[in-house]
């Protein structure tokens, strides 16, 4: 399920007018080295996985909505943020590709 929703997730990513194009190329590649992250923390922490996902497409969305509430993205990526928290220690390219994402989406300034 959640290879399904990054995949899903960057099929809206590529069709949103709202995203320049060059964050667009630079969010796809972040969603796709997540999805190898994401692939191997299943095995082991699979709420956590879930957790992710969920809260990276979550953000995303909030991000590159048509009006896009400032509050709701900020929500969202922090609430990012805190799903791997307790995983900095044992998934560290996890947390780095998290925060690189959030501070993509922080920026597009939609």
């Amino acid at each position: 399920m959640p290879d399904e929703t990054l995949t899903h997730l960057e099929t809206i990513i590529r069709q949103s007018d709202a995203i320049p194009a060059e964050k667009k190329a630079e969010l796809a590649h972040l969603l796709t080295t997540l999805q190898a992250e994401i692939a191997a923390l299943e095995h082991t922490h699979a709420e956590h996985a879930a957790s992710v996902v969920e809260f990276t497409a979550r953000s995303t969305l909030e991000a590159i909505r048509q009006t896009s509430d400032p509050q709701l993205v900020a929500s969202a990526t922090q609430g990012l943020s805190a799903s791997v928290a307790e995983l900095e220690a044992s998934h560290p390219q996890l947390v780095q590709i998290v925060n690189a994402i959030s501070m993509l989406l922080s920026s597009l300034g939609i």
